[in-house]
């Protein structure tokens, strides 16, 4: 009996309590926008869909709904969050197949990227118009990034006490939420994340005296509401004043992950500075950079074979 309802409700409402009950306090505040919207987006394409009609035509016909309007990559997320539930589903009994199998994921062109990174030139040339005053601005948010690879909400949720300037390093072990608009502290993205980030010396001994008057365990560059958009119009302009392309302020991170890569460091030591969780994401993110090191790397091998005759 009780079977028999759950296969009569409505697909959406049966994706809405699986995420309340499997998804609320296990994931960050942010991803759990994501499957929200994702249940958005499934009332408005097929809000009278039930689990009884839930099968692999259907979910094809949802997907491709959704890829009407979207690129192949967000449409490939969508699917992801969505089959969970529906894998649940499958294992509870109230789906007698899973309609996911040999699905075929679909999406409109991709658009034209921006720029996402910066050569070594272009970066030395953006650097060169930041107005590093003595006080705490934007332009010194903008430095640290491009020296760290730090996530922007990273970044902002550092405080004196996560510097430890005797050896150079700033531990990373929260992020700051400025979306809401008191702010707070919440945990990384990934325990991968929690990390300690060797600093040069010079940013070191700037920041050191940049920031020695604050308080000990605040934040020094989120003292009042932070939009992203702000730090991003900032770094418009000094893009703009090098005569380089216009970057984001996640294009920062890029950037020093490429300009690592070219200089010949492992794959895994970038993964374990920017935090990835695995190298693997380092590889499909830096993937044309990786290929071209690749490519330079046969060049060396064929000319020393050739030396070798």
């Amino acid at each position: 009996m009780v079977r028999n309802k759950q296969k009569e409700q409505l697909f959406h409402k049966y994706f809405e309590e699986w995420i309340d009950l499997y998804k609320v306090g296990a994931v960050r505040t942010v991803t759990l926008r994501k499957y929200r919207m994702t249940n958005q987006r499934i009332i408005e394409l097929a809000p009278n869909l039930r689990m009884k009609h839930l099968n692999r035509q259907n979910y094809q016909l949802l997907l491709n709904d959704y890829a009407e309007t979207h690129e192949k990559q967000t449409t490939m997320d969508f699917h992801h969050q969505i089959k969970g539930a529906i894998l649940d589903a499958v294992d509870e009994g109230i789906l007698d197949k899973n309609p996911t199998r040999k699905i075929v994921i679909k999406g409109k062109e991709a658009a034209q990227k921006n720029t996402k990174f910066l050569n070594q030139f272009e970066l030395q040339l953006l650097l060169k118009k930041l107005d590093l005053k003595n006080e705490v601005n934007w332009d010194w948010f903008i430095l640290l990034l491009a020296k760290t690879g730090l996530r922007f909400s990273e970044a902002l949720a550092l405080t004196p006490n996560d510097f430890d300037f005797s050896i150079q390093k700033v531990n990373i072990n929260k992020t700051w939420n400025y979306k809401t608009s008191n702010g707070e502290f919440q945990p990384t993205k990934n325990e991968s994340s929690n990390r300690k980030v060797q600093l040069d010396w010079q940013i070191a001994m700037q920041l050191s005296q940049l920031i020695k008057d604050f308080d000990e365990d605040k934040p020094f560059f989120a003292r009042k509401r932070v939009f992203n958009s702000t730090v991003n119009n900032r770094l418009k302009v000094l893009c703009n004043k090098s005569n380089v392309p216009v970057i984001t302020v996640h294009g920062l991170r890029h950037t020093h992950a490429s300009l690592l890569l070219f200089a010949g460091v492992s794959i895994a030591s970038v993964a374990t500075r920017l935090g990835h969780s695995s190298m693997a994401t380092t590889q499909e993110t830096y993937l044309h950079i990786i290929q071209e090191l690749e490519n330079q790397d046969n060049d060396k091998i064929m000319r020393h074979l050739a030396m070798l005759v």
